[in-house]
């Protein structure tokens, strides 16, 4: 039997650090366009106790998603021993495209993938690269796709990178924009034997909700603006947290019951990075569907504390910080059963079952 398998792995970490105390001299705003009648340093220590984050990483001055993602993609080649002339696929997950800094244009032609096709030096026409638009699960997604073209013959060798620059789109009246960083994580994929295993990609779930979900974040002018040419990444976070809450979880045990084993068998949840309460209310509600009250404690690796939300990189930048022993005390063995889940704008959301 084939299945689409990980060979390999890599991260690529901004070096900037921005920790909490950096916002304290921003005058924060509602969304009545009003400003909060409450010190910023209580806006800030009500924000870590939410969302867990302490700090997160931006990219410096002379980078741009591309070449966050080239950086990614080399560690991750080299990780999994490849010729990259042997590379089918490029399937690159952003949102916002290269922003340079000091800018807030998008920048998408050519496709982020075309562009580490380019700066990776590789020569094979055959090797295609497009980019995935899927919100924050764009990774994820793009997983997915690659599954289901090796499985009709169209390719065997995948590299999947999910980047993001959401430093560059922020508003800094809207205390949202603490949940944001930058980053990126990349995959390699080979869809070979595995025998009678487990191994390789089991079963996936996908959906899409876009009726009065549509707009749950979107781009937007600044609370403190009345100029429509320049938009930042809004979101009603409220309503956010309550999608993700009834639906992330149902996704997930519909992926899950696919794979027809027992749910002590999951090992590992790798969830996206959105929000440390949000992420532990919907590993709750998962296994509560299963009529477990209490979820496994060590289950469910996080980085948001250190990293901040960076849309579609947070799910392969944090699968590369556990299989590289730098999420400790969390590792993985060969036959570990673990998930991969996200949710994101659109609203979309997906989930993956892989044997490791």
């Amino acid at each position: 039997m084939n299945r689409l398998v990980i060979k390999g792995s890599g991260a690529y970490i901004p070096s900037e650090i921005k920790a909490n105390e950096a916002f304290l001299t921003n005058d924060f705003y509602g969304e009545t366009d009003k400003p909060l009648e409450i010190p910023s340093s209580t806006v800030i220590r009500k924000f870590k106790q939410i969302t867990g984050i302490e700090e997160r990483r931006y990219a410096s001055d002379n980078m741009v998603t591309s070449d966050m993602a080239y950086e990614a993609s080399l560690l991750a080649i080299a990780d999994a021993g490849i010729n990259k002339e042997e590379i089918d696929y490029i399937i690159l997950a952003h949102n916002y495209g290269d922003t340079k800094a000091g800018t807030i244009q998008m920048d998408a032609v050519p496709s982020l993938a075309s562009r580490v096709k380019h700066l990776l030096g590789i020569q094979n026409p055959n090797c295609i690269p497009y980019d995935v638009l899927f919100g924050c699960p764009g990774w994820v997604q793009g997983v997915i796709q690659a599954d289901a073209f090796a499985k009709a013959g169209l390719g065997k060798t995948f590299l999947i990178i999910g980047a993001e620059i959401l430093s560059r789109r922020l508003d800094k009246f809207d205390r949202d924009s603490m949940i944001f960083a930058d980053g990126a994580g990349a995959t390699i994929f080979h869809y070979e034997e595995v025998g009678n295993t487990n191994k390789g990609v089991l079963a996936y779930s996908v959906q899409s909700h876009s009726i009065d979900e549509a707009y749950y974040i979107f781009n937007g002018v600044s609370y403190n603006t009345t100029d429509p040419d320049t938009t930042f990444i809004k979101m009603h976070g409220r309503k956010v947290y309550e999608y993700a809450l009834k639906h992330v979880p149902l996704a997930m045990k519909d992926c899950f019951d696919k794979g027809n084993l027992p749910i002590n068998s999951l090992k590992k949840i790798f969830i996206h990075q959105a929000n440390e309460k949000m992420d532990e209310a919907i590993l709750k509600a998962f296994y509560k569907l299963y009529n477990i009250d209490n979820s496994p404690q060590d289950i469910m690796p996080m980085c948001i504390q250190w990293l901040g939300n960076s849309s579609v990189a947070t799910v392969p930048t944090l699968l590369d910080l556990v299989v590289k022993g730098k999420s400790s005390p969390h590792q993985l063995a060969a036959g570990d059963l673990i998930m991969f889940a996200s949710v994101g704008a659109g609203m979309n959301i997906n989930a993956i079952l892989y044997g490791y």
